[in-house]
């Protein structure tokens, strides 16, 4: 099985994606990819300068200054996700393999993954409580927490995308719990947990 996770930042996908693993499945982080991407890829690189002149410095991408830029337009954004996703997708495919593989894609449907999964679902969070996450977890400003978020799409999109919706709106307790549920119902996990 191939299960497609998606939600937008700071809203606990690593509660869930820490349980597949925990029960066997392999994880595939987009942004991890992504990340080491920027490390081995040259013409990715090149591609990012390119279009976004001053953000790679040294040979290494200044990930606040490119976010700074594409945070507070749209169509940036989608012109860096139009550079990186197929580089993302193709790294991917390359690890496909095995009984259950997750895939962890904020851009799970704008990259082309979702049609690679059986089963997408998404975790959603409030906004106050995802950019307090933010916030502790990259140790970034309220504000810069503020457009990270509000460049990403809202519950609704995903809502109306995925073919499951976890909502992450109270302890972690209980969120693990409905993330337990949900992975039972999948057949994923056989036993209590």
């Amino acid at each position: 099985m191939i299960l497609g996770i998606t939600g937008g930042t700071g809203c606990g996908k690593t509660t869930l994606l820490n349980l597949i693993e925990v029960h066997g499945g392999t994880v595939l982080d987009c942004d991890a990819i992504y990340h080491r991407l920027l490390r081995t890829d040259t013409s990715l690189l090149k591609a990012i300068e390119a279009h976004f002149p001053g953000t790679v410095e040294n040979g290494a991408l200044d990930r606040k200054k490119l976010g700074a830029i594409v945070f507070a337009d749209e169509q940036k954004l989608l012109q860096l996700n139009a550079i990186t996703h197929g580089a993302v997708k193709a790294e991917v495919m390359k690890h496909l393999d095995g009984e259950l593989v997750a895939i962890d894609a904020i851009g799970l449907f704008e990259g082309g993954l979702a049609e690679l999964c059986d089963v997408t679902v998404a975790v959603t969070a409030p906004v106050e409580a995802r950019i307090a996450r933010l916030m502790q977890r990259d140790g970034i400003s309220e504000s810069y927490a503020r457009s990270r978020i509000a460049a990403q799409h809202d519950e609704n999109w995903y809502h109306s995308r995925c073919s499951h919706v976890l909502e992450n709106n109270g302890t972690i307790e209980e969120f693990t719990a409905n993330c337990i549920a949900f992975l039972r119902d999948l057949g994923i996990i056989k036993t209590s947990t």
